[in-house]
């Protein structure tokens, strides 16, 4: 790496892979190492192939990833705080979802996380900077990512599809502000569903707080067994 690829923190807002879009395309294949035995045992979303994840994609979006051939850019937004099991195999999963994907993550500033009563964790900088590092990424958002996401930031950044966890716009922990959100993306038929991993530990999200209240929403016991609500199957 020379030294023009490392950005100053005034560059930080906006990290673009080196490239373009277009070049992405010739990456027919992602070469990655094999998950430890214990973690296939695990994690329900460890043992997807790529084929499984197009696979996915294709009843989550009615169409059939797998002839796609135009590189799709990819949106997901998130906390990304303490960077974990559960969040490395959903981005896995949508860079696995097509041939070929340019994923860009969204990092939630830290007002926003404040909002949300998820005070006390890394400052958005450190997040994104860790996230920038995870082998699916191909970009990293931290300037002007809204919550909830809107169409004219799609249209904007020219976003194929936006990328939901099964199971987000019932689950207490997501907050109503970025349900809703989600929800005007359904309706335009961008929405692309990933499995949610279970078996993971020691990541409880944080309860979800409306901005004029200081309670939080009761969780929901996580079940152990995986849920697929866009009956996608197991």
């Amino acid at each position: 790496m020379d030294a023009s690829s490392v950005l100053s923190d005034d560059d930080y807002d906006f990290i673009s892979p080196t490239g373009s879009v277009a070049d992405l395309a010739a990456y027919d294949s992602i070469v990655e190492p094999p998950p430890l035995a214990a973690a296939q045992d695990t994690f329900n979303t460890v043992q997807l192939s790529a084929q499984d994840c197009m696979d996915i994609a294709s009843r989550s979006l009615g169409i059939d990833t797998t002839s796609q051939t135009k590189t799709k850019r990819i949106y997901v937004d998130g906390v990304f705080n303490n960077l974990s099991v559960r969040d490395v195999l959903q981005l896995r999963q949508i860079k696995l979802s097509f041939p070929s994907v340019h994923l860009v993550a969204g990092v939630f500033s830290d007002v926003t996380c404040e909002l949300f009563g998820m005070s006390g964790m890394s400052p958005q900088v450190e997040r994104a900077e860790v996230l920038r590092h995870c082998r699916w990424i191909d970009e990293v958002l931290a300037e002007d990512g809204p919550c909830p996401i809107n169409s004219d930031f799609v249209n904007k950044h020219k976003f194929d599809y936006v990328a939901v966890e099964e199971g987000a716009t019932v689950d207490p922990t997501y907050h109503k502000l970025r349900v809703k959100g989600y929800d005007e993306m359904k309706r335009s038929g961008i929405v692309l569903s990933t499995r949610r991993t279970t078996g993971t530990v020691g990541t409880t999200p944080t309860p979800a707080r409306s901005p004029l209240s200081t309670s939080p929403v009761p969780l929901i016991p996580e079940t152990p067994e995986p849920i697929d609500v866009y009956g996608i199957g197991i």
